[in-house]
């Protein structure tokens, strides 16, 4: 091992999958150190972005809502152009977590999802790594009406769990989320639906959270329109929205897509596409995933209530060649139920770093390094210490109280004990006396004997 130079240790780790990485960090110090260097790390992210695979969370099918999740990863065809016939390709094992969590699927950021349980008493937020099985349960939080979402900041390799506007300012902006539509995480920038709701109107609006800089901004909604089958997607780094409908009489598929061109003039630009092909069975179950790196868009068969029926389709199409290619996917299990499918899921070392999760909306302090507090922030601290202080006091006042009272049932029961006894002793001692003074008492009983 010693003639192995490191940098060719480095490049042989960098080919390996993630979940082999996870197990070398504690096989000795020196490899600890070296896979945990940002060299390594940043090497490790350009050789896994080359080559990024699909990735399916799965759910066990035990007859209700939130079973097991398994992770599966399926890679993507090497020729997508090629004009053969559809391709089968069996899915690889991630992992999986366990059952007892009863997590529910809340969002996707650079290899990491956010789930939340969804146990009355302990409604909190768990972070997981599906490349290495690991996951963090986060603080509960001290809002739990407010939605959350999952972004990332490339810049300084960090991730956040945001409130939305609605948490933060509910007179300034009422909104709300689709269930339907999912945000987006595209360069530092989160992106996700919501809705104006005003006493004469409402209108649909785009709201764009920098993930750096914690800022807010809206982009009016007048472009496009938001339909059931509506998604956000990453169209080559930028912003896109993207509708499709199933034309079931002439067995075609209409996309319309619309590109944020200019965020700050708030220009987009729309493409349409009409393809028609025999390698899609049933329209009804076509789902749009999203965009890959090469510019294909992906669909797939989409079965989110039921069982998970095999075959699994998934469809690539170039809008460029207007082409269309099927892979087939065998090996998932007849007892599971496709939720989510993922497009070019990269392994980010960076994920397996807990000290870059960080949460605004949670009360544990930051697992990243200390800022200098701001005055908002040093009056939440006083806030909270306070009522910290305030409820460890009642709590101590409601201890005490619970003592005196215990012990005043005590001292009652006992007087009351010392009571009957005393008034026992006096019957007792009154009758002898009573018999010591009646001479025929004991006469007539040595009578009677």
């Amino acid at each position: 091992m010693s003639s192995i130079s490191n940098d060719l240790l480095l490049e042989i780790f960098s080919r390996l999958p993630a979940k082999s990485i996870a197990r070398f960090y504690c096989l000795s110090k020196l490899w600890d150190s070296m896979l945990h260097r940002p060299y390594f790390t940043e090497l490790f992210l350009t050789r896994s972005s080359t080559r990024p695979p699909l990735l399916f969370a799965i759910q066990a099918d035990k007859g209700y809502l939130y079973g097991e999740w398994s992770f599966f990863s399926l890679p993507q065809p090497q020729n997508p152009y090629e004009k053969s016939s559809s391709l089968a390709v069996s899915p690889d094992f991630q992992s999986k977590f366990p059952e007892h969590l009863s997590l529910k699927y809340y969002g996707y950021a650079s290899g990491l999802i956010c789930f939340r349980r969804i146990l009355v008493e302990d409604q909190v937020h768990v972070i997981c790594n599906p490349s290495t099985g690991r996951y963090a349960i986060l603080p509960k939080r001290r809002e739990a009406k407010s939605e959350s979402f999952l972004g990332f900041d490339p810049i300084e390799k960090q991730f956040k769990l945001e409130e939305d506007p609605k948490s933060l300012n509910p007179f300034a902006f009422e909104c709300r989320t689709p269930l339907s539509v999912e945000g987006i995480c595209i360069n530092g920038v989160l992106y996700y639906f919501a809705r104006t709701d005003n006493d004469e109107t409402s209108s649909v609006k785009i709201v764009c959270f920098d993930v750096r800089f914690e800022k807010f901004k809206f982009i009016d909604g007048e472009s496009f329109y938001v339909a059931c089958h509506t998604r956000l997607i990453n169209y080559k780094g930028k912003l896109g929205v993207i509708n499709w409908e199933a034309d079931g009489i002439h067995d075609a598929i209409e996309l319309c897509v619309w590109i944020l061109e200019d965020v700050e003039k708030q220009e987009w630009s729309k493409r349409a596409y009409t393809f028609r092909d025999d390698k899609i069975v049933d329209l009804s179950i076509v789902n749009v995933v999203g965009m890959n790196l090469t510019g294909e868009i992906v669909l797939s068969t989409y079965y989110p209530y039921v069982k998970y029926l095999p075959p699994f389709y998934v469809f690539y199409f170039n809008p460029e060649r207007n082409t269309l290619q099927r892979v087939i996917s065998q090996g998932f299990g007849e007892t599971l139920i496709v939720r989510k499918v993922f497009v070019d899921y990269v392994e980010d070392l960076n994920a397996n770093d807990a000290k870059l999760l960080k949460s605004s909306i949670y009360d544990a302090t930051s697992m990243e390094k200390k800022k200098k507090p701001t005055p908002h922030h040093r009056e939440e601290v006083r806030e909270r210490d306070m009522d910290r202080r305030y409820n460890e006091g009642v709590s101590r006042e409601k201890k005490y109280r619970e003592k005196d009272e215990r012990d005043s049932r005590e001292d009652e029961y006992a007087k009351r004990r010392r009571r009957s006894e005393e008034t026992r002793d006096r019957e007792r001692r009154a009758e002898s006396g009573r018999n010591r003074d009646d001479p025929w008492s004991n006469k007539s009983i040595s009578g009677g004997e």
